[in-house]
């Protein structure tokens, strides 16, 4: 049975977490593919809130196996935590979480560069969340990574960690005029680590490849959201790994005539953290409703998100470089009360309507969008359990979105639990 990819379409937090939660009940394997602990995905379940930044959020169905990709970049620290979480929520780990041998780890390091580099930046910061997930990455691409293989491997860990030291002491005391670290201290934090991830550690390819030629039903977990992606992105400011369905193929092990669908997750008005340009923000007090409504705060740093219309050129492009199958819309029951909903349809750039969205930044920058409005609703949309038990005023905004992004809505997220989900079309048919 080929295997689903659920992608976030935006600049990340469009309620992905909830998402693949909701649609474990279909899956037998959940396996996350990319980014770091730099990501948060929050599900209510029970009217219980957990957030995990690592650890797939199929997790809390009993039975199913999750596993972390070697696309990811890993702190054993924070993994140990979220273990230590969800343990304490019930659900049961073991024989039922793996990772990726191959997957690199966050050293000390990592994150005094991040941070130091931001410094540096000034005016230009990129807005990372400074917990060493970019030059975690960079050492990947530089081979000077450390990955959990070599941290299980007491000669083979102290070896690599003794030659990265001698230079990357070199460059914190020179570059950044930071203290060096101290051999010993990391040696011994880390192999403490080592201890406790051994139980969980495996070679993930095999194990995804025979879950699916046994028939069972393979769902790819991304983080962050496809404005972030490193090639198609915003870049600079983006994160530091592929964001897009593609990079499952890279993340987990999978080749791409083993993925049958992708499933892109729409918030159903646009937010972004860090920063970066962002065409429809809203900098008044309709940007501060959808704010404080839509409770915009990172779950992994709290900060505030931007806040704005939705953006459909956007969205198009995301449509376009992920191969959507099936569209899942979030958060819509944040824009009840509204008299009227805005989306953008094109862009004006340089006094010339366009309907692409730019990948040059300085492009993107200049661009003003243009809006089509469209009628609000009044009801709480919370409660609702059905398509025909929507406002008419919200389906059609609904149909709007599949005409102008061209792909069918199959979920409509109208809360944060489980419950409150509209499944209008079987994504996995």
């Amino acid at each position: 049975m080929p295997a689903f990819v659920v992608v976030g379409m935006q600049w990340g937090d469009e309620g992905k977490g909830k998402v693949v939660d909701y649609v474990t009940r279909y899956a037998d394997v959940v396996v996350r593919h990319n980014g770091g602990n730099n990501a948060g995905h929050t599900l209510m379940v029970g009217g219980k809130q957990t957030i995990l930044h690592l650890i797939p959020s199929g997790i809390l169905h009993e039975g199913k196996i999750c596993i972390i990709g070697n696309g990811t970049v890993l702190d054993p620290a924070v993994l140990l935590e979220e273990v230590d979480a969800v343990r304490a929520a019930g659900a049961r780990l073991e024989g039922r979480l793996f990772i990726s041998e191959t997957a690199h780890i966050i050293m000390p390091y990592h994150k005094l560069f991040d941070k130091a580099q931001e410094k540096f930046r000034g005016k230009n910061r990129l807005g990372t969340t400074g917990r060493g997930i970019g030059p975690a990455y960079a050492d990947k691409a530089e081979r000077f990574g450390i990955r959990l293989g070599d941290l299980l491997d007491t000669a083979v860990f102290k070896a690599k960690l003794a030659n990265l030291l001698e230079y990357k002491n070199l460059m914190l005391e020179k570059l950044f005029d930071e203290p060096p670290l101290c051999f010993d201290t990391v040696c011994d934090e880390y192999l403490g680590y080592a201890d406790r991830l051994r139980p969980f550690a495996a070679d993930i390819v095999p194990m995804v490849h025979e879950a699916l030629r046994a028939g069972r039903q393979v769902v790819c977990e991304g983080a962050q959201g496809t404005m972030l992606d490193l090639d198609h992105g915003t870049f600079p400011y983006v994160t530091s790994s592929t964001t897009l369905s593609a990079g499952a193929c890279s993340g987990i092990g999978l080749g791409p005539r083993d993925i049958k669908g992708v499933i892109g997750i729409v918030k159903a008005y646009t937010t972004r953290v860090g920063e970066g340009p962002f065409p429809t923000e809203l900098l008044n007090s309709s940007g501060e409703f959808l704010r404080e409504k839509g409770r915009e705060y990172g779950a992994t740093t709290g900060r505030p998100r931007r806040c704005g219309w939705l953006d459909c050129v956007q969205l198009r492009r995301a449509a376009m470089v992920n191969g959507v199958t099936h569209l899942v819309l979030t958060k819509p029951d944040v824009l009840g009360s509204l008299d009227t909903i805005k989306i953008c349809t094109a862009y004006e750039l340089d006094g010339r309507k366009t309907l692409e969205f730019p990948g040059q930044l300085s492009k993107l920058e200049r661009v003003i969008p243009l809006y089509e409005e469209m009628p609000g609703w009044t009801e709480d949309i919370s409660t609702c359990s059905s398509w025909t038990g929507l406002p008419a005023a919200a389906r059609a905004y609904f149909k709007r979105i599949e005409e102008l992004i061209g792909a069918p809505v199959a979920i409509v997220s109208v809360g944060p639990g489980r419950e409150q989900t509209i499944e209008c079309v079987d994504p996995f048919a």
